[in-house]
């Protein structure tokens, strides 16, 4: 016996994602339901190879019998069916930001704070974190185990995909606007994108810090520790798909690079590919399609008495979204869900695929 799994917001990228990956981890599905607005009605989206999902609309949807909802819809959108589709009995994983923050909505990780997932009886949410805070604090949690981290400071280069499938359309026009010398008039990111980057993801707030800048602080100290220090600069490059960070980290301990190596190559969702040569470190094109999180560039920070730099990239609509979110799924079904059906899941890991 299986589970009945809808997806909200499935015409999007990460709803068509969140699908995908169901199917390719094997999830124990008896049925899939693929929502979305009223304005997608008529559409359909592939589940697998052969199965085709008419999308239903999400206003007028009945969640009684649903055992587990994958939304990514908006936060305004969550905001208005999440606690309707939890008081029908769902417990629903939130890819928006409309729960990171609140007291009483777990925000996990699962290779990093799986013992949160417990918290969901208290509102049937369970959020998902910011695509660019889910594979830093995968990289950081083996570190933070062996000297305990005190410090982080994160520039980010996160692609247009991270913004939907609008601005990569605008990033692909722009481009080739440039070739053919026609006029560029920003529609989806504030800046023109191709052959450019802009230091502006989310809106500002009054300390001149972005939303998104602020989310990878707090939502970091939530999962993974509440004394860790985080400043980010949040910046969008003209890539489709992957995020790469320059991650520095000052500890309280001492960690040699060896040592820090060797922790993350034996951490969960990881790969490391770190040769100091030519082609020896992970692009955000290389992980494209990929489930690991990548860390590259590891060295010694010596410019304090305990620091590293890494280098860190993640696919952002896998592991920064849907992969992460199957992850929580997956640990609801196997360690809260495992009495409704005979062949429990399992608590999975990410699959450890080898670098191109």
């Amino acid at each position: 016996m299986g589970f009945k799994v809808a997806v909200v917001g499935a015409t999007g990228n990460v709803g068509r994602e969140i699908l995908s990956t169901l199917y390719e981890r094997e999830f124990p599905v008896d049925e899939v339901v693929a929502l979305a607005s009223s304005a997608s009605i008529g559409k359909q989206v592939s589940f697998g190879e052969d199965d085709i999902l008419d999308v239903q609309a999400l206003d007028t949807f009945d969640f009684k019998g649903t055992d587990i909802v994958l939304s990514s819809p908006g936060s305004k959108v969550s905001a208005a069916f999440a606690p309707r589709a939890a008081k029908a009995g769902a417990v629903v994983i939130d890819n928006t930001s409309q729960f990171r923050m609140d007291p009483d909505v777990p925000l996990v990780v699962p290779e990093v704070n799986p013992q949160a997932i417990a918290g969901y009886t208290k509102r049937g949410i369970i959020a998902n974190p910011n695509c660019s805070t889910i594979q830093m604090v995968v990289a950081l949690k083996p570190l933070h185990d062996v000297a305990r981290i005190k410090r982080v400071v994160v520039s980010t280069y996160q692609s247009v995909s991270g913004a939907g499938r609008a601005a990569m359309d605008e990033l692909f026009a722009q481009t080739r606007a440039i070739y053919v010398n026609d006029p560029i008039k920003p529609e989806q990111l504030t800046k023109q994108i191709a052959f450019n980057v802009i230091p502006h993801i989310d809106v500002f707030m009054d300390d001149g810090q972005t939303k998104e800048e602020w989310k990878m602080a707090v939502e970091t100290r939530k999962i993974l520790d509440p004394d860790i220090s985080v400043t980010a600069t949040c910046v969008r490059v003209p890539v489709f798909i992957g995020h790469a960070e320059a991650v520095n980290v000052e500890f309280e301990h001492p960690i040699s690079e060896e040592r820090a190596r060797g922790a993350l190559r034996d951490a969960p969702g990881i790969i490391v590919l770190d040769h100091r040569a030519d082609e020896g470190y992970v692009t955000p094109t290389e992980s494209a399609g990929e489930d690991a999180v990548y860390v590259s560039r590891i060295r010694r920070d010596p410019t304090v008495q305990h620091g590293l730099n890494l280098w860190v990239v993640a696919d952002n609509l896998r592991k920064g979204a849907a992969l992460n979110a199957v992850q929580i799924a997956e640990v609801l079904a196997g360690e809260y869900f495992g009495k409704k059906r005979t062949n429990g899941a399992s608590n999975v890991t990410p699959l450890r695929r080898k670098a191109g």
